[in-house]
């Protein structure tokens, strides 16, 4: 009989003839012992030259795939036929029934991931960014097209030549020092955190050290507390680590201190700037939590995600410029300051910390990338990270100021800031009782405006009506046009 092979064109004959019949003998459709066509008939059967299919019948051979029987032909390896089956469509019902019924039955010796994870329909909820709507307020999101690529692109250039005189071997696991220099200086001006060089651990972003950290701190069924309404993906990876994980509620000074559970291993907090609602963490907030944290002995996880955007007032020391005890681990990235993508952040621990988290680091992944982190030491040590700051400054506070101009003028009856917004890169507004927010969610949508209400950020506390406005990858030109939009569609109901 001949075998169904197809062939489109004439590119790369060869390899299209081997992974068709290589998908055939995985899949249990030419079963092992099955004698194969000559090469010299298959290659009549499908118009190409012998040499083709000899290349691939020689290859499958090699691999194992196929074995030849002097005098007799080349068949599939029966060996394969011991593979587990893999599930197919029939067009049989009562076929299609058994292979379900033996799917299920043998589901206990199969691969199977841990209920958490199966459970998890998207481990990390949060807003994203829709290309085809004209504005999109999704929170999280940076404007790339301000970053000088150029600079970036010598900066790049200049650690491939170092990387090129090196040996290939192995990193340190905390990072390099040039760049764990650059972070532990940029700390101490700018967010007047004390950290030597040695500190500094550099991770794959934030949401990496608080893996870290959680691998080093926390036990399954150990308690974490964090902020309601939150920052989801600190749930999520705590919770993927075993940790019961509490909400505790916030008001107008930041996280209730008083709500906080006295079983807590750790306590994940935004002091700077709390995510979503964007009120700063009072003082006297702030000392208490230090209090709190050292009479039971618990870790403070500072997350610091948006701390070079500040707009108005002077900030508030971070928790980390206020531990004596060795209480905070203080977390940061280049995510906001650069764009996402790029994958660097940093973690300054507590000094009992220090060594599990580097093992932690090392056994994971070991390091990461030696050439991204050469680029961004020269790039922050020769002083274009503090011109690039300084100019996205600038533009994202015009944008700020044009988005509260709109939420102070004609959008003022039906929505309000929830705070007073003095820094980052989003704001959360409240949206009158009056006004269907799904109906409106739906109505902007089709007015090409994404918005993105408040309830996704909550768990337990009473959900706030309304929506977080990020302005990060809107230009202000989009801006007018999208709140304009809003005003229409408020005033029409």
């Amino acid at each position: 009989m001949e075998l169904h092979i197809t062939v489109s064109g004439r590119r790369d004959l060869a390899g299209q003839i081997y992974k068709q019949l290589l998908a055939g003998i995985v899949d249990g459709r030419l079963a092992g012992g099955t004698r194969l066509p000559s090469t010299r008939d298959l290659a009549l059967q499908l118009g190409v030259s012998r040499k083709t299919t000899l290349d691939v019948f020689e290859r499958l051979l090699a691999e194992g795939y196929l074995c030849a029987r002097r005098g007799s032909g080349t068949f599939v390896a029966e060996a394969l036929e011991r593979l587990p089956a893999r599930e197919r469509g029939h067009p049989n019902a009562q076929i299609r029934a058994a292979t379900e019924s033996a799917r299920v039955a043998n589901a206990s010796r199969a691969a199977q991931a841990q209920p958490w994870w199966q459970a998890q329909a998207q481990a990390v909820p949060m807003p994203r960014p829709d290309a085809r709507l004209a504005c999109d307020f999704a929170g999280g999101v940076t404007d790339k097209s301000r970053f000088p690529f150029d600079v970036w692109r010598r900066c790049i250039t200049d650690a491939l030549r170092v990387q090129a005189r090196g040996l290939g071997m192995y990193r340190d696991p905390a990072g390099e020092e040039k760049l764990r220099l650059a972070v532990s200086r940029y700390l101490a001006f700018s967010r007047a955190v004390q950290c030597n060089w040695e500190d500094v651990i550099i991770t794959q972003g934030a949401q990496h050290a608080l893996d870290l950290l959680a691998c080093v701190t926390l036990r399954p069924g150990d308690v974490v507390a964090v902020e309601d309404p939150g920052y989801p993906p600190a749930r999520v990876v705590f919770e993927a680590r075993g940790a019961k994980v509490v909400s505790v509620p916030v008001d107008g000074e930041g996280l209730v201190v008083a709500r906080l559970p006295d079983a807590a291993r750790l306590v994940y907090v935004t002091p700077s700037h709390q995510f979503p609602l964007g009120m700063p963490m009072s003082l006297a907030r702030r000392v208490a939590l230090l209090e709190w944290a050292q009479a039971r002995g618990a870790v403070v996880v500072e997350d610091d995600y948006d701390c070079e955007y500040r707009f108005e007032g002077r900030s508030l020391e971070p928790l980390k410029s206020l531990d004596n005890a060795g209480l905070v681990a203080y977390v940061g990235s280049f995510s906001k300051t650069i764009f996402p993508e790029l994958r660097v952040g940093y973690l300054v621990s507590p000094a009992m910390l220090a060594v599990p988290l580097v093992r932690a680091r090392q056994v994971g992944d070991w390091h990461g990338c030696v050439l991204t982190q050469t680029a961004l030491a020269n790039f922050m040590l020769n002083g274009h990270f503090a011109r690039h700051l300084r100019r996205m400054h600038q533009t994202y506070s015009a944008r700020r100021e044009r988005l509260l101009a709109h939420l102070g003028g004609p959008l003022a009856q039906w929505l309000e800031p929830v705070m007073p917004n003095t820094a980052g890169l989003h704001l959360a507004a409240r949206l009158d009782s009056t006004v269907d927010e799904t109906a409106l969610v739906e109505a902007a949508r089709a007015a090409s405006v994404g918005l993105h209400p408040l309830a996704p950020f909550h768990v337990k506390s009473p959900v706030q009506r309304g929506f977080l406005f990020g302005y990060g990858g809107v230009d202000v030109g989009q801006i007018d046009a999208a709140m304009a939009s809003l005003a229409s569609l408020m005033r029409s109901g």
